[in-house]
């Protein structure tokens, strides 16, 4: 099975404070050094997948430098949002990603961004970068929402990506997400094991690539 090691590399800034710290608790190294090794397939055909585990488990360093380029990432300026959404779609598009992705409220469509609620905003975002793309890449997926919001918004994306044919990654360090999003595969960053929730997705993982050498990388030992 493909594996990576990826080794994360932070230099410390040298102040008064951190030199007490490091005497205090002798450090010896003039940097900080997090190592992620692990093993990950993706299929060759899917829709959604998951990237979950705790805090400092890795998520976002594995994300970035697999999917970085996909990474959800969206400018709000419009006094409403429905005219922030990409400009080679129509109202029509629009309207049924809206409501696909479970942001039914019309007057909420034609609010800013900036007062809207954290689920609404999700939905929003999550909808936002779906019409622009066909690849998604959502960090801290569900992290701002209470789990009942996280719940219905996690089944309606499910539904309107697999509906599109589209790819969506959610990063989450909330596992309950997985029966919700019904993912092909989820890699799981405390153990740095894959899973395959479905005999589909493990069916195809046989005739599967690496997230490295789909992307044109080595995975072998990658320093960032």
């Amino acid at each position: 099975m493909p594996n990576f090691d990826i080794v994360r590399t932070v230099d410390i800034d040298k102040t008064f404070r951190v030199a007490h710290i490091m005497s205090d608790f002798d450090v010896k190294e003039g940097h900080v050094k997090e190592h992620f090794v692990g093993d990950i397939v993706i299929p060759a055909n899917w829709n959604i997948g998951i990237i979950c585990g705790a805090s400092g488990t890795g998520k976002s360093t594995i994300m970035n430098e697999l999917f970085g380029e996909h990474l959800c990432s969206c400018e709000y300026t419009h006094k409403s949002v429905i005219d922030d959404m990409p400009d080679k779609c129509n109202v029509d598009e629009i309207t049924k990603m809206f409501y696909a992705v479970g942001f039914g409220s019309v007057p909420s469509w034609l609010k800013p961004y900036s007062v809207l609620s954290n689920g609404e905003k999700m939905r929003v975002d999550i909808a936002n970068a779906l019409l622009g793309n066909d690849f998604v890449v959502f960090d801290e997926f569900t992290s701002v929402v209470d789990r009942n919001v996280a719940q219905v918004a996690s089944v309606a994306i499910a539904k309107a990506v697999k509906a599109t044919k589209k790819k969506f990654v959610a990063v989450s360090c909330h596992k309950d997400v997985i029966p919700w999003l019904q993912p092909d595969w989820v890699f799981d960053t405390d153990t740095m094991q894959m899973v395959f929730p479905n005999a589909r997705a493990h069916k195809e993982s046989l005739k599967c690539e690496s997230a490295g050498e789909k992307n044109g990388k080595s995975l072998d030992d990658i320093i960032i």
